[in-house]
């Protein structure tokens, strides 16, 4: 029973984050596998706190906190195998925030919680505050923006088209 569940939970991880194998192009995949390895020491499939003492021991850095190993470890959001090291690193070289970073900003538009917002109201936001949006930057947003009949964007469903890519690309 234990392997049935132990091969769900990699199904549901690779399903949540298999996107991110397509932000790469496969020698760059092959890289990065190589460097998993480099600081997986112990060979096991995830990045523990003892891995990365013992790749900045090789590297000649010895005096690294615990802290700052939990510190990186935490960005994981849970234990960090390969698919999550990947999802990290294309987080940090892609600029996308995290899902909760994106969600946040969009909370005051929506006082009331709803997870949408009027797409007219946040167009001419879009338009005339801080980095201001030209029209055709407005309209790219939109493109792939889900807006319901009445003229709302489901602002959650849009941060996760934001962080994972849109399904509709594709098919």
């Amino acid at each position: 029973m234990a392997s049935k569940k132990a091969a769900a939970k990699r199904k549901n991880v690779h399903r949540g984050s298999s996107n991110v194998f397509s932000m790469f192009e496969q020698s760059q995949i092959q890289e990065f596998k190589e460097a998993f390895g480099c600081i997986d020491q112990d060979r096991d499939g995830v990045i523990k706190k003892s891995d990365l003492k013992e790749t900045y021991a090789q590297l000649g850095k010895l005096n690294v906190s615990d802290e700052e190993l939990e510190t990186m470890l935490a960005e994981g959001k849970g234990p960090i195998n390969f698919t999550v090291f990947l999802t990290l690193f294309g987080e940090k070289l892609n600029g996308t925030d995290p899902e909760e970073t994106i969600l946040a900003a969009f909370k005051p538009f929506d006082p009331n919680g709803t997870g949408f917002v009027n797409k007219d109201e946040f167009r001419r936001l879009l338009m005339t505050q801080a980095d201001k949006f030209t029209a055709e930057e407005v309209e790219q947003a939109f493109a792939v923006a889900p807006i319901d009949v009445t003229g709302n964007i489901d602002y959650k469903s849009l941060c996760y088209i934001i962080t994972h890519g849109d399904e509709k690309e594709e098919s």
